[in-house]
């Protein structure tokens, strides 16, 4: 047996350690050269880890949550013969016995405990025979917790089923979903505890110091938007086939950009620990975007020299990164003032939370037709709220109001945004 022992690589930009987010591969199984091994997160960068061997996992070096030293091992691998004999000559190769015990885990300080070796390290026995089954086989698998080695197979050639997985639940005694079914009022008793881990755990870290360190207050505003969605429309009859078609937000970050000259304060960041306060001359504006990880804010950056066409482009291309996980670092940091949005879900008020060490962040509401007194008259009018949080060491509440009336002033006479 051939054993080649993966290290958590050096990923650049100073990282000592690394958080490990998931496997994507499961004790025993049948890895190629270039498959990827682990997701890894630094910051908010979700990295994949590839194997640069064919094999058989043999050990995972960690758990999900974990984090990671770099040059800590990862995973092991026992090398096909030709990929023994191919890798000979290019990376050490350590046998089964030669083996040298796992580095011990490092942990973040109050977050995650020091495992013993027994717990960091899962070594497979009997990985001589490979194990055949489908990606959704394998997936159901490592949610479970049970190692495919480990499950008796009845399909064809071999193959590990659900049927199978089902099977072993029930003679172990391993935790499964709870079924639904059985009656509308059938009592429940199940609980399930979820660790936060990867971007869930660096959001409700990020959260938890912006409320500890910034006095938060919100200052909510209710805007006439009816001349405003009246002119998208036209926008998009005219130029939509061209130019791209215009959503609320990049004519919402236009009126931002040129409100913040009058109020050059909510464009700015705050190190409270030197205390200084820089303003920013650029509009660098972060967009909160809801993925399947979790929140995510990417950066339209200066947004005072686009057009609402660049903006609305920038932020598609932007947000698709975002979801798809492919942001890189530059686009995620950054930002001097954020625009969040719930519009879409509904609500009428938020307290929407500032992005450390931002001083500004500006919430929207969903729009609502609703009787309005114009001039004596009842008349339906489109009406939204502006619910937009600010630090209060920073700025007074006159001078939030003054930025919010501002922002309306342009929303509700949408022709301004156009005029120089």
């Amino acid at each position: 047996m051939s054993v080649h022992v993966i290290k958590m690589p050096d990923i650049g930009e100073g990282i000592a350690e690394v958080e490990l987010v998931a496997w994507r591969v499961a004790l025993g199984e049948r890895v190629t050269e270039d498959q990827v091994l682990a997701d890894v997160m630094t910051d908010k960068a979700t990295v994949e880890i590839p194997s640069p061997v064919h094999g058989t996992v043999l050990a995972l070096g960690g758990v999900p949550g974990q984090v990671m030293a770099v040059g800590g091992e990862l995973i092991r691998i026992d090398m096909d013969d030709s990929a023994a004999e191919s890798n000979s000559a290019q990376a050490p190769v350590i046998s089964t016995e030669e083996a040298a015990p796992p580095s011990p885990p490092t942990s973040p300080s109050g977050q995650i405990k020091a495992m013993s070796d027994a717990a960091a390290l899962h070594v497979v026995k009997h990985t001589n025979v490979a194990v055949t089954a489908s990606p959704a086989v394998r997936r159901r698998a490592r949610q479970l917790g049970i190692g495919l080695q480990d499950v008796p197979a009845s399909g064809i050639e071999g193959h590990v089923t659900h049927e199978d997985l089902d099977a072993y639940v029930t003679r172990s005694g391993s935790p499964t979903t709870v079924s639904s079914g059985g009656g509308r009022y059938i009592e429940r008793e199940d609980e399930e505890s979820l660790p936060l881990i990867g971007l869930r755990r660096k959001i409700a870290e990020k959260m938890q110091e912006s409320k500890r360190r910034i006095p938060h207050f919100t200052y909510v505003e209710e805007c006439d938007v009816t001349e405003f969605e009246t002119l998208r429309a036209q926008l998009n009859t005219k130029w939509g086939a061209t130019r791209g078609h215009l959503t609320m937000l990049p004519l919402l970050v236009r009126a931002i950009v040129l409100a913040l000259r009058d109020y050059p304060q909510c464009n700015a960041r705050f190190d409270d620990e030197k205390g200084v306060v820089t303003r920013y001359g650029a509009a660098h504006v972060g967009i909160a975007t809801q993925t399947e990880a979790g929140l995510m804010v990417p950066v339209l950056r200066h947004a005072e020299a686009r057009d609402p066409w660049s903006c609305a482009a920038e932020i598609v291309r932007l947000a698709a990164a975002a979801r798809a996980g492919q942001a890189v670092r530059a686009e995620l940091s950054g930002s001097t003032i954020t625009v969040t949005s719930l519009g879409a879900l509904g609500g009428l008020v938020s307290t929407p939370v500032i992005n450390y060490p931002e001083v500004a962040i500006v919430g929207v509401n969903r729009i609502i037709e609703r009787p309005v007194i114009r001039d004596g008259a009842v008349v339906a009018r489109k009406m939204m709220n502006l619910s937009s949080s600010f630090d209060h060491r920073i700025i007074d509440g006159q001078y939030a109001a003054g930025f919010i009336q501002a922002l309306r002033g342009y929303l509700e006479a949408p022709a301004l945004l156009f005029v120089e």
